[in-house]
């Protein structure tokens, strides 16, 4: 553990929400939250700071005593560092985040249209950085959830996760809220029929193996954690839909990205690339083997 929190500052109100929900999450965890902007164009910093007339870096030192303000008046005594850095924003971003147990970065709200933006950087950060990223958007309106409302992950059986669960269990743990494990599955193709219709019986043995194949998947997280109430639901529907359909009360959902150190993959999967544009609450893209 690091111990450390880095959130991406660039004065918008996406960014804003960002270094809100950072500072809060430093709280639980005890760490220091680093507050870093990057530009190309950032000036040298004096060893005397300059009247603010003559300061070249005049606009991000104005973002980041906006961004130190909002995270005083929430966490006044929060471990703070602010952090200038005269490097492509991506660059920088990303040698911050191997420094840092959780990166946080805004996304865009698109409004009616039910879609956020996450960028071509936050795509590409998402992408390529081993440490897990938390995307959290600026509303107009809070979900229903909250800050507060359970943790949320979606869970695939057909791969090791164990990065994922130990982030969602540690998380909901954290905050003291039920861990709500969502696994979709498509219904195979013997539960249809020849009209193209389900045949029930067929589908409620197609969950009930799920079920079971999820149960014991989280046996042994159940046992690390006894005092975390767990609720796993089982989907009968593609995994994206199956999650985005989960999540409207939400606090935080938790999604994994298969991570390969010699080969990282260079476009994020399709359920990831559904929840980071379309679900409503915080998105923490986790790592995993």
């Amino acid at each position: 553990m690091k111990d450390v929190i880095t959130v991406g500052v660039d004065g918008t109100p996406e960014s804003l929400s960002a270094i809100l929900w950072a500072a809060q999450e430093a709280q639980l965890r005890r760490a220091r939250l680093r507050l870093l902007h990057a530009w190309v164009l950032l000036a040298p910093e004096p060893a005397r700071h300059p009247p603010e007339e003559d300061d070249q870096n005049y606009w991000p030192h104005r973002m980041m005593e906006e961004a130190r303000t909002a995270v005083r008046s929430r966490a006044p005594d929060l471990a703070v560092d602010e952090v200038l850095v005269p490097k492509d924003p991506l660059e920088a971003l990303q040698e911050a985040a191997e420094q840092s147990d959780l990166l946080v970065l805004g996304s865009r709200d698109l409004g009616p249209v039910g879609r956020f933006a996450l960028g071509e950087l936050g795509l590409k950060l998402v992408v390529h950085t081993t440490s897990p990223t938390v995307l959290v958007r600026a509303r107009k309106s809070a979900p229903t959830g909250g800050p507060d409302g359970e943790v949320m992950v979606g869970l695939s059986l057909h791969e090791p996760c164990e990065a994922l669960l130990a982030f969602a269990f540690d998380s909901a743990a954290r905050r003291g809220v039920t861990l709500r494990v969502v696994h979709g599955r498509h219904l195979p193709s013997y539960a249809y029929n020849r009209g193209g219709g389900v045949e029930p019986i067929a589908a409620e043995e197609a969950a009930s193996d799920a079920r079971q194949e999820l149960a014991a998947a989280l046996e042994p997280w159940r046992e690390k954690h006894p005092d975390l109430r767990v609720d796993e639901r089982v989907v009968m529907e593609s995994p994206a839909p199956a999650l985005l359909h989960s999540a409207a009360d939400a606090g935080l959902l938790v999604v994994g990205r298969r991570h390969r150190l010699r080969l990282p993959a260079r476009r994020i999967g399709h359920v990831v690339q559904a929840v980071v544009h379309h679900a409503p609450c915080p998105v923490a893209v986790v790592p995993h083997e």
